[in-house]
Order: structure tokens, then sequence, then C-alpha cells
């Protein structure tokens, strides 16, 4: 389901750089200040969003609203919307901060990418937001290859050549996504032998402004950079290390560095503990595996980026014996399809747990009286246990770190 509906904890990531909101220029514009620079940051239309859009059927749910599907009454087209509901005030625990809607729909409208989720409308309510994007139908990128008998490694280039693509535009904007994962990595449909890649969730994602320094503890832990979990400045360059994981996993169904505990794989990628062992690399090609390690590099300087990503020479052959060599290399599907059999088990354990304690914390805050500091709690509690933060992990640093 492309229109992701998941909560966006954008509490986690702490920017360090001075924002002063400005005066709205018009009713539904927000503008922000940043030292001599102002931008507008999102349109909202305060329209009602059914004048416009025709709601239809429930596609998904989350623990702060819907995705359902919706028919533009002008065009006929279909599209996604989600409708999220906004905290009402500052002693309000349900719902998303409106802030970080904000901050979404601000990145999205600066994005128009064929690999990109499209935003079309924004609409607002006292109740709630409601985001009208891109429908995208095709399912999970690691479903769909999970469900074949056999993939090339050329077969495989052809589908992160996308989403090197998509990333690079993104870089090109200086928006760094800072949650690039399997789960975030859409087909808009299914029917072809090729379907375009699709990068959805932007709620951590985030605009860099000249002169700033941004730092963010949020993530999942196997796909953050070194640079996360040491709380260092960030950059486009902490996406390369997502995609350089991502990469491992493709080739070889092993995660490049899940420990028995997150701790433990926290330890193992700021001590860069990896390996290509012969088992599981044994039909992959020594471009494949350099490709790799170039962007699996601790220091986000040396890392490659997405444009020199897309001129390797695993990517872009040079000579014929580079192209047969990747041809006649082909991706370890027995143990990808087990690796994405337990991703997709454990994303199920997750949402049962995470609607149990939900349940639970609603009769809390409900039949108890709370000071604030707890309400706090009841809130930040609610969040989502699919995609953990690196804050909540990391209680004390490591002798690594």
């Amino acid at each position: 389901m492309g229109a992701s509906l998941r909560p966006q904890n954008q509490e986690d990531g702490v920017q360090t750089v001075k924002q002063t909101a400005g005066e709205p220029c018009c009713e539904n514009d927000v503008v922000a200040e940043i030292g001599e620079h102002q931008r507008t940051m999102a349109t909202f239309k305060l329209e009602n969003v059914e004048d416009l859009y025709e709601i239809g059927e429930v596609l998904g749910s989350g623990h702060f609203g819907q995705v359902r599907e919706v028919r533009e009454r002008t065009t006929g087209q279909r599209w996604a919307g989600k409708f999220l509901k906004v905290r009402r005030g500052a002693g309000s625990w349900l719902g998303v901060e409106r802030k970080n809607v904000e901050k979404e729909v601000e990145v999205l409208q600066s994005l128009q990418h064929p690999n990109i989720m499209a935003l079309r409308d924004v609409f607002e309510s006292k109740a709630e937001v409601v985001l009208i994007v891109e429908l995208i139908s095709g399912g999970e990128l690691f479903d769909f290859i999970a469900e074949k008998e056999s993939l090339s490694e050329s077969e495989g280039i052809d589908f992160l050549k996308q989403i090197l693509h998509g990333v690079s535009y993104m870089h090109s904007k200086n928006i760094g996504h800072f949650d690039l994962k399997p789960e975030n990595i859409m087909l808009s449909a299914r029917g072809e032998p090729l379907p375009d890649i699709k990068i959805i969730d932007f709620g951590m994602a985030h605009h860099f402004i000249q002169g700033e320094e941004y730092k963010s503890m949020g993530g999942t832990p196997q796909y953050i950079a070194p640079e996360v979990i040491n709380y260092e400045p960030l950059g486009t360059a902490t996406d390369m290390w997502s995609i350089g994981v991502i990469t491992y996993i493709l080739l070889s169904g092993l995660s490049p560095f899940q420990g028995n505990t997150d701790e433990e794989t926290l330890r193992n990628i700021v001590d860069m503990i990896y390996e290509f062992d012969d088992h599981h690399f044994r039909r992959t090609s020594t471009m494949a595996k350099d490709f790799i390690q170039q962007l699996l590099v601790k220091d986000q300087i040396k890392r490659m980026t997405a444009d020199e990503s897309l001129l390797h020479p695993w990517i872009k052959p040079l000579t014929r014996t580079q192209v047969a060599n990747r041809n006649h290399s082909s991706i370890n599907m027995k143990n990808f399809k087990k690796f994405n059999a337990k991703r997709k088990w454990k994303m199920s354990y997750n949402m049962v747990f995470a609607c149990n304690r939900l349940f639970r914390l609603q009769l809390l805050c409900k039949h108890s009286t709370l000071e604030d500091q707890e309400l706090r709690q009841c809130e930040s509690d609610q969040e989502d246990t699919e995609t953990k933060p690196a804050s909540l992990i990391r209680r004390r640093p490591s002798n690594s770190s």
C-alpha cells in the first residue's frame, strides 16, 4: 500500500539550527524564516475535502488515522487520502503534531519525480489534516522479488537504479530521507516485468538549509548509519549508508550488521563489523561487493554519493567483461525469501503488539487522573513499535562509540 500510514515520531530528532516562524503570507500558507532565508513550508487548503474528492474504501489504518482510496470528482482519477488526526492543543495527547505534518508536506511539495510518491493536495480542518497522495498499489519491492524463483544481479540493478535516481533527485534538492528501508520502497503497480519504484514515507525527511547543522537519533536500527548512533551532524550521505545495507540484503538475504539484540546491532554498525561470507555471497560478483563497500564507509565524506553510485561499474559497466560478470552473477533467492518471510512476520507481530498496547494505554489515560508528565508518557508510548528509534535503544554509551 503506497500511501503509508505510520505514526511519525519527529521528537526523536533534534535540530540545532534556530528556526523562527514568521507570520503566514496568506490564510493557508505557513512560512519559516531561517536566518536571511525565507521559504513557504507547507500549503493547506481550508476547503472541505469531500467537495473535491469522493471518499472510497479504507486501505489501511494506524494509530492516528486512516488511508482511504479517493476519486477526484473533476477528472475521475484515483488517489489515496491520508486522514490524520491532529492534536488540538498542548494538553492533547491524541494525534500527530501539526508541525510534523507541515514538515512532511513541505518536503513532498518540493519533490516531483517518477520514483518518489507524489503529493496532490493537503486539506485541513479543526480535527484532522488530509493528504491526497499518489495511489501506489504494487506493494513492497522486496515482496515482489521474493515471489520470483530466480533473479540475476542485472535484474536487481534495474530496481536499484530507480531507487538511486529518486534519491539523487532528492539530494539535489538538499533533502535527506533518513528512513530508507525495504518497507518504504514500493512498486507503483504490478503486471509489468519491471514495475516503477516509488519511495514513500517522508515523515523523517529533512530539508537542509545552507550553514545549518542537523542531528537526529530516529530510525530503524539495522539501516541507520554510524553518525546517527553517535549523534553527529547528518547529511545526504546518511541515506547512502542505508542503500548499502539494502543492497547487501538484496544480494544475500542477510542483514550486514544484525545482532541478537538492537544494542548489539548498533555496536556492530559503529564498529563496522560485517563480512561477505562465501556461503551467502558465492554467486555475487566482485563489482557488487565493491559497490557495497563504497557505501558502507564510516566517514561520510568518503561515502559514495547517489550520482557516483549511478556511475559505478556495477551499475554502469564500462567493458563487456564487466557486463558478462554481472549477468552471470545472481541473487541468493533461497536466503532472500527466508529474510523477507521473517521480516513480514516481525512486522505483523509488532503491529498486533502495538495495537494491544495502545488499547491498554487509552484505557489508562481515560480512567486515570494523570499529571502532564504522565500524559506525555502515554503519548510517547503509542509510537509505532515497528520502527524503534535509535534514541530509545541507546540508553548508555558503548565503548565503541
